[in-house]
């Protein structure tokens, strides 16, 4: 017989408890605990969905060695961006979140995304939780998409979803979203940390004993991060967020964890009316708006992944107007201005302490990567002395506490990027000179510290 068991969750990070409590001990949260009734015993595991349920059963301890190793299929879609992100292409059996603002274009990349794999010849099944089958078919519609091995379903129980799904035998799965699936044995309501669990590990089940790629939409919250518990994020072979001001036409898709690829790629599309469009060279995008001769502002070669972009950073200093001076920062560690103003002052002698500063990345793109810290302290400075840089160079490197500039990690490709788009000079650590040959018509400066760099990009 089952056993009916009340506990309490919190629907901000899944902490269960026996008792209601006002503040959550795992994130601090208050008035977050909801009463959740489970079942345990033997019908508890009675629904366990899935065509091949058995086959969890007949799996045996190998040895590591005795193991062949395969390169796994991939099935390319017609975005090379998005089959960047992923790492090569789709991994069949592989469970993949993508997550975004609402409003950015969640919903339309995947329906762009399935109409491709239809048009391959592979069945589709697009199950929206959201919007009925005739409002999908208006977005279809919208973005010129018609494919008879593109399905539409609209529902919200999973055990009719998985019921579907083996009828069907879909070769990829599309969930929009997860937060509206429900499991008729949880008792709480869609969205809460245990629907969201319980339903996220059927299709697990689901994708791994039959081999179907699915894709899975999560709502974020306020702060940025997908909503639900962390555990969904760790359940899953890819993250994938998709970011952007919905009021501007660009888009970053962005992967956060990937078990088949690296975590650093990154793809830039742009919205457009017919829908979402790859951007092929993002460099030339973040840099064509970019004003000559104005103090404050320089380039940057930053590595996304395996691509080098070149971003423009730019950089206000104005004397404060109260006790203690601002930094602010956008595109970049905010605890990253402040030490590399305080390198400037006790390195180089520029009297920062009673300034204002504000850094921004122009494009809205996020940096993150320490070969930007050169680029960062050049533009305070430039923006301090009012005196630009020139329009051709670019400036690569590291800023240790000493003042020094140390070695950068693919200076090669970041140099052949700048040659590219017919920038003249590329200021970047002394330590990377070696081992490679530089383009034509492209001279290299190496520094050894901050104050040299400066005198180089800015004159003495």
């Amino acid at each position: 017989m089952a056993k009916r068991k009340t506990k309490f969750a919190c629907q901000e990070c899944g902490y269960e408890s026996a008792k209601w409590m006002g503040k959550c001990p795992g994130c601090g949260k208050w008035n977050t605990f909801v009463e959740e009734v489970e079942m345990t015993g033997a019908s508890a595991s009675r629904h366990t969905f899935g065509f091949g349920r058995d086959q969890s059963f007949k799996s045996k301890p190998e040895k590591i060695t005795a193991i062949e190793s395969e390169k796994e299929p991939r099935v390319k879609t017609a975005m090379p961006e998005f089959n960047r992100v992923l790492g090569g292409g789709i991994v069949p059996g592989s469970l993949v979140l993508v997550g975004g603002d609402p409003g950015i274009g969640k919903s339309t990349l995947l329906l762009q995304i399935s109409a491709q794999l239809a048009d391959k010849e592979l069945s589709v099944l697009y199950i929206s939780g959201e919007e009925s089958v005739r409002q999908t078919k208006l977005r279809a519609d919208r973005l010129d998409i018609g494919s008879d091995q593109l399905y539409v379903l609209a529902e919200t129980n999973l055990f009719d979803i998985a019921k579907q799904i083996e009828e069907i035998k879909p070769s990829f799965v599309v969930i929009d979203s997860i937060q509206t699936i429900f499991k008729e044995e949880v008792t709480s309501a869609p969205g809460s940390v245990s629907q969201v669990r319980e339903c996220t590990g059927e299709l697990m089940k689901i994708a791994k004993m039959n081999g179907i790629p699915i894709f899975i939409v999560g709502h974020v919250t306020k702060e940025g991060s997908i909503a639900g518990p962390r555990i969904l994020e760790h359940m899953v072979d890819a993250v994938l967020y998709f970011e952007g001001e919905r009021h501007h036409t660009y888009r970053i898709l962005r992967s956060v964890k990937n078990r088949f690829g690296s975590t650093n790629e990154m793809g830039i599309f742009e919205m457009k009316e017919e829908g979402l469009r790859e951007v092929l060279n993002p460099s030339e995008i973040f840099l064509e708006e970019r004003s000559q001769g104005a103090a404050g502002s320089t380039i940057v070669a930053s590595m996304e992944g395996t691509r080098p972009v070149l971003v423009e950073i730019q950089a206000l200093i104005s004397p404060t107007s109260f006790g203690n001076p601002r930094r602010m920062a956008t595109g970049v560690d905010h605890n990253r201005v402040p030490l590399l103003m305080a390198v400037l002052e006790k390195r180089v002698g520029l009297m920062l302490q009673n300034q204002d500063a504000y850094i921004k990345v122009a494009g809205g793109v996020k940096l993150d990567e320490p070969a930007i810290d050169l680029a960062i302290a050049v533009a305070i400075a430039s923006s301090f002395r009012d005196q630009p840089t020139e329009p051709q160079d670019i400036f690569i490197g590291e800023v240790g506490l000493t003042g020094e500039i140390r070695r950068v990690s693919r200076i090669e490709q970041r140099v052949q990027e700048a040659a590219k788009l017919g920038f003249k000079r590329v200021i970047c650590p002394a330590k990377n000179l070696e081992g490679w040959t530089v383009p034509n018509n492209l001279q290299v400066v190496g520094v050894n510290s901050v104050r040299e760099a400066l005198d180089v990009g800015l004159g003495k």
